[in-house]
């Protein structure tokens, strides 16, 4: 009898198990999902309490928020809500759609102007700086470089494997995928992304999805690491870049820009002053070996003309 009920008891113990595993977001790793008294998952995402559709990729504004929580979490480190030039993630602020808010600011009330993709693109200022909209990021360029192989893969089999990648895992439709390159080991991928309907991915999640793939840091809620073949060869990617266009061009002062200006005069004239330099101690050097001669062949010493 004993026997009996603790194989019911194992039973009932695999039956919950299984449920509660049955409740998960596939899409997002960083989301905390419960079943009510109807057995319905919701999903809320770490950091804004914020619900999450699991049928869909989440945004990036939202999937920043997350992680940098979970960081804080982890590390307890100070510098949470700061936002790096290196291009590194930052606490954001997020609009109830998980677009990013047109401003940012940290705790030091210094603020600056982001575009869809966050990233930043007027200098940073006080709590007085003014976004007047979100600026839509409507073209990524990707360049990828795979380590070297004994034969190169071929364009069209990568061009291939790429373009189901993003339709496949990502859920992006082909007509934002603009071209994709191939010039081994490099690779250039170009999304477009004018308009978009509201049932469609943005190239920005898209993309910083597939960013986290490549480091293998997944949001997708599964230990496996992303996996890209062609044709049943592994692409095994070592570097990755990724560069945003916007719709409007940033706005950055004229202070940084003629910083840099100042900086190539001043790098020009460094060249051009060593060049001289260089060509007085030539001619220099010249000069002393050609009189050297003339007084070796006369027995003389005479004034070598430089005509």
């Amino acid at each position: 009898m004993e026997s009996l009920l603790g194989l019911l008891l194992g039973l009932i113990l695999v039956v919950a198990s299984s449920t509660q595993n049955i409740c998960t977001c596939v899409t997002n790793k960083w989301a905390a999902c419960a079943q009510d008294d109807s057995e319905n998952c919701t999903c809320t995402l770490v950091g804004s309490n914020h619900k999450v559709d699991c049928s869909i990729l989440t945004s990036k504004c939202l999937l920043m928020k997350a992680e940098m929580t979970t960081l804080k979490e982890r590390h307890s480190w100070g510098h949470a809500h700061g936002l790096l030039d290196n291009g590194a993630i930052y606490n954001p602020d997020c609009e109830d759609s998980g677009i990013f808010k047109a401003r940012q600011c940290n705790q030091t009330n210094t603020c600056w102007c982001v575009n869809s993709a966050g990233v930043r693109r007027t200098e940073k200022g006080d709590k007085s700086l003014m976004c007047s909209e979100l600026v839509r990021t409507s073209w990524i360029h990707i360049e990828l470089v795979h380590k070297k192989r004994s034969h190169t893969f071929d364009v069209s089999d990568v061009a291939n494997a790429l373009e189901q990648l993003f339709e496949s895992r990502y859920k992006l439709h082909p007509k934002y995928i603009a071209d994709i390159k191939y010039n081994s080991p490099l690779i250039q991928i170009h999304l477009n992304q004018n308009e978009k309907t509201r049932c469609d991915v943005d190239i920005v999640d898209a993309v910083y999805y597939f960013e986290k793939d490549i480091k293998n840091d997944s949001v997708f809620n599964s230990n496996s690491k992303l996996t890209v073949s062609v044709n049943g060869d592994a692409l095994h990617i070592e570097k990755l870049w990724i560069y945003y266009v916007d719709e409007k061009p940033p706005e950055f002062s004229m202070k940084q820009l003629t910083a840099g200006i100042s900086t190539v005069v001043t790098v020009v004239m460094l060249a051009a002053g060593f060049g001289v330099t260089m060509l007085v101690v030539l001619k220099c050097l010249w000069t002393r070996k050609y009189g050297k001669v003339e007084i070796e062949e006369s027995g003389e010493i005479t004034t070598p003309s430089l005509e």
